[in-house]
This record gives structure tokens, C-alpha cells and sequence, in this order.
């Protein structure tokens, strides 16, 4: 089997490279095998686009969850809290 078999029949190593991919730039040689591969094979090419709309939801998701207002106290609450620290500190 020569190197294009390989890269044509090669799904494990094509989805690997494809979630590279999210994470960083590929090297030329990997890019070119991930798009002769893909040009093959319809599996990976669906496999590929779901991939990206999975990470491109969940940076969404963690990025909305960083944008909301970040978790506060209440004033009673901070009220509270600092009547129980002053009575401790009026203890000692």
C-alpha cells in the first residue's frame, strides 16, 4: 500500500488531525494528508463539520458563562457577614 492508500484509508489518523486542528495550526504536510483524505471520505467530512460546531458551541458556552455578571452577595448577606466579624473581633 503506498503513502496516498495510506492517507485515503487512514480515518483514525484523519480525525485526530481534525481535532488538532481546534487546537492549533497544522503543519503543511498534515494539512494537505487531512484534505486528500477528507476529499475521500464522506464519514470524516461529516465527522469534520461536527466537530467544528461542537467546539465553535462550547467556546460559546464558556465564553457567555465568563461575560455573565460574575456571582455577588447580596447586601443582607454582606450586612450579616460583617456584623458576625465585627462580634468576633469584639470578643477577643
Amino acid at each position: 500500500m503506498n503513502h496516498f492508500e495510506k492517507i485515503l484509508n487512514n480515518c483514525k489518523q484523519a480525525t485526530l488531525l481534525i481535532e488538532k486542528k481546534q487546537i492549533k495550526k497544522l503543519s503543511f504536510r498534515e494539512a494537505i494528508e487531512l484534505r486528500i483524505h477528507l476529499a475521500g471520505c464522506s464519514m470524516c467530512k461529516l465527522y469534520n463539520k461536527q466537530s467544528h460546531v461542537i467546539n465553535t458551541m462550547v467556546h460559546q458556552l464558556f465564553h457567555d458563562s465568563m461575560q455573565s455578571s460574575a456571582p455577588t452577595l447580596d447586601d443582607d448577606f454582606k450586612k450579616e457577614l460583617q456584623e458576625r466579624i465585627e462580634e468576633e473581633l469584639n470578643k477577643n
